[in-house]
């Protein structure tokens, strides 16, 4: 499945980081990962900390499919609305995946902390009326967060354009956010326990696997034989076809990221701003000095007409951007485009799939991919080692 194309910026500033084989014999380990971008990056980590022995493949270079292309706002808040999301899984499911999000923020800080990974940078995070009609939505937001216990504040009209210098109907801000470099992180996270790098294969496609009582048994596309008691598919979008109902629609995004600047504070604190719209816009800055607009996404999955749209889309997005700020310059350096999926609920598919046996699956669709991640590394860890874990059934498949 092709993820992404266009230029995302991460993977032009950084380049490859770092470098790791391909698989060329016949292995054996306790875990197999599936999938070695940001999910599978966090699950290695949390598995070695667990003491789990594990075997980590990609089929593409390490962090070059959707890892790459992601945006790397770090969020609390799910696509869909606590205030909604309650009335679909409950009001106890909705409130404890908000709060698992919000902690998955702070865990990441921590561990880039452990890592001595600078990149990571705490943001307010101000979610806009779009328009005027979304104002009772924002309203009913704003109650379910507060009940929820987090510490938000209700801006409305004069307040936002005092403190952001924008217009806007009404707005929540909330002090729960971060940002991050999703790609440079994952090379760093496969960097944990480097006497363990051997463990770590990319270019090394599956082209088949069995799953049975005693474990796995996975062939590589050049005849190598993994096997192992458990695996961890950790691609996203491209296990879909394992699961015998539809879990995730999946659509096209974009983004685009402006040049260089010497101001390093664009609008108050370089808060994460994101709209009510459908589909939504979000706007953020960089530790290097650049601003970065996505959305106008597209309800379906077609590389060909996807990269097709990327200039047409580029323009757009800085046109809305402009709306937002008419006297800021935004030239236009970066874009790119790339696939995520929508689920029902806006949330992930973590955990065990009875029909797969020996198997768990870290499906972080939406837009929280990187804190859902986290979630699952910790959810799948515990489920390994047999440790009961409460917050997997909001997650579930069964759900």
């Amino acid at each position: 499945m092709i993820l992404r194309s266009g230029y995302p910026f991460w993977l032009i500033k950084n380049g490859l980081p770092f470098t790791f084989p391909k698989l060329a014999k016949d292995i054996q380990t306790e875990v197999l990962i599936v999938g070695a971008g940001i999910s599978g990056a966090l699950m290695r980590y949390h598995l070695i900390k667990a003491g789990i022995s594990c075997v980590t493949v990609d089929a593409r270079t390490v962090g070059l499919g959707s890892t790459c292309a992601s945006t790397s706002l770090l969020q609390y808040e799910i696509d869909v609305p606590l205030c909604k999301l309650s009335e679909i899984v409950g009001k106890d499911h909705a409130q404890r995946a908000y709060h698992l999000c919000n902690e998955a923020i702070e865990k990441i800080g921590k561990i880039a902390a452990d890592l001595d990974y600078g990149d990571f940078q705490r943001r307010d995070s101000l979610y806009f009326a779009a328009f005027k009609k979304d104002v009772p939505l924002l309203e009913r937001e704003f109650k379910a967060r507060k009940e929820a216990g987090f510490d938000v504040k209700y801006l409305d009209v004069d307040a936002i354009r005092k403190q952001f210098g924008f217009s806007s109907p009404a707005a929540i801000l909330s002090q729960h956010g971060a940002v991050i470099d999703a790609y440079s992180f994952t090379h760093r996270l496969l960097q944990y326990k480097e006497e363990w790098n051997h463990h770590i294969y990319d270019r090394t496609r599956i082209s088949n696997i069995k799953h049975d009582k005693n474990g796995v048994v996975a062939k590589t596309q050049d005849e190598c034989t993994i096997k192992a008691k458990h695996v961890v598919y950790a691609t996203g979008y491209e296990v879909t076809e394992m699961i015998d109902k539809k879990i995730v629609e999946l659509k096209s995004t974009y983004a685009v990221i402006s040049e260089q600047y010497p101001k390093t504070q664009f609008w108050k604190n370089n808060t994460l701003l994101w709209s009510t719209a459908n589909p939504y816009l979000y706007l953020r800055t960089t530790s290097d000095g650049r601003m970065l607009i996505g959305g106008r996404d597209d309800a379906f999955y077609d590389p060909t007409k996807r990269d097709a749209l990327i200039q047409k889309k580029s323009k757009q997005l800085v046109a809305d951007f402009k709306k937002i700020f008419p006297d800021k310059v935004f030239d236009a350096e970066f874009s790119w485009t790339g696939t995520f999926g929508e689920t029902k609920d806006g949330l992930p598919y973590i955990g065990a799939y009875q029909p797969v046996k020996n198997s768990y699956f870290a499906l972080g669709f939406g837009g929280n991919g990187i804190t859902f991640s986290l979630i699952a590394a910790e959810i799948i860890t515990d489920l390994i080692q047999g440790i009961p874990n409460a917050d997997a059934e909001i997650f579930s498949f069964d759900r």
